[in-house]
């Protein structure tokens, strides 16, 4: 409310971000929070790795066991040690999908990355102190401890935007740099247009030529093409830039300022059996019952909702005593 209040009396539009703060108790007592940021106390460390969520969630939210973060109704039930390796899978997944940045990756990110260990990840970072920003993949050999198999394994998932070469920008692997430069050259890219990076009439190019086809000549298979060809075109491309945009308000609700019938858009914090809570703005969220959430039958929430979604909600009810507030999402 403070803030809301504050904004106001800017001579610009400023907004501010609600984000969720699972887990930064965790992160502030923890050694790397002592490593990474000595000269603060818990509730700074706190309030640094909130502030760094909204910046780049990822890279801050795998510095936290993901049983921290509240994954679910019943996680407390589950075998621990298992439930910790399927969320860990489930992590290295998202970073490798992903990928993370050569020159901006924490340690506790690069240990994410599919062939690297608790040593190669601190090396990597010592490596980048000492000799500044790296310039190619290809550097990533001269760190110590880092050999060739890590190497196959890793370099694929790690992206370095200050190259020159424009596929270490890209989820291509070394391995495949020959088959992609030979791709660009039959489908008539000039030497200055592959120094630009510049291909995204590339999948247009191929479906002309024929994929089968080239993929013959290449010597590929048509998965490894299509592969191929999707990253060209969208070089650097992040698969989060498709996800809806986070919701900036300028304005705060108090939950006495709620009434029934009013419609707010809000962002799925939690999804259960027996429905969802949303992000309203207000501190309290709301709940979504299963019969509200849509006109037909389902099972489970998860069948139409998952963390993070944007929804436009409209209020039923609001019990100010019990600070329950009940949504719906059915319009009609």
């Amino acid at each position: 409310m403070f803030v809301a209040e504050t904004i106001k009396e800017a001579d610009h539009k400023v907004y501010y971000m609600v984000v969720n703060e699972a887990g930064a108790s965790v992160y502030s007592a923890s050694k790397l929070a002592a490593t990474e940021l000595p000269e603060l106390d818990l509730t700074l460390r706190s309030a640094v790795s909130i502030a760094r969520r909204l910046q780049d969630p990822l890279a801050e939210l795998v510095k936290i066991e993901p049983r921290s973060i509240g994954v679910g109704q019943y996680q407390h039930d589950m075998p621990q040690k298992r439930l910790g390796e399927t969320l860990d899978g489930v992590v290295e997944d998202c970073v490798n999908s992903v990928g993370a940045d050569l020159n901006t990756a924490s340690p506790a990110l690069l240990l994410r990355v599919s062939g690297l260990n608790a040593t190669v990840c601190k090396n990597i970072v010592a490596y980048r102190e000492e000799n500044g920003a790296f310039t190619s993949r290809a550097q990533l050999k001269k760190v110590p401890k880092l050999g060739p198999k890590a190497f196959e394994q890793c370099a694929g998932f790690l992206r370095v935007p200050e190259s020159s070469n424009p596929l270490d920008h890209t989820a291509v692997h070394p391995e495949s740099y020959a088959v992609a430069k030979e791709l660009l050259k039959i489908t008539g890219y000039t030497d200055a247009q592959i120094k630009s990076a510049k291909f995204d009439d590339l999948p247009e190019r191929v479906q002309r030529l024929g994929a089968n086809s080239l993929a013959e000549t290449l010597g590929i298979g048509l998965p490894t093409l299509h592969d191929i060809v999707r990253e060209l075109a969208k070089p650097g491309r992040d698969p989060r830039d498709e996800l809806p945009q986070p919701m900036l308000r300028s304005d705060v609700l108090d939950i006495k300022d709620l009434k029934e019938g009013m419609e707010l858009t809000g962002t799925v914090r939690n999804v259960i059996d027996f429905g969802a809570f949303v992000d309203i703005g207000v501190h309290q969220d709301g709940l979504v019952h299963i019969s509200q959430i849509c006109n037909r039958y389902i099972k489970h929430p998860s069948e139409v909702l998952k963390v993070g979604d944007i929804v436009k909600v409209r209020i039923l009810s609001v019990d100010i005593k019990k600070q329950r507030i009940s949504l719906t999402m059915r319009f009609e």
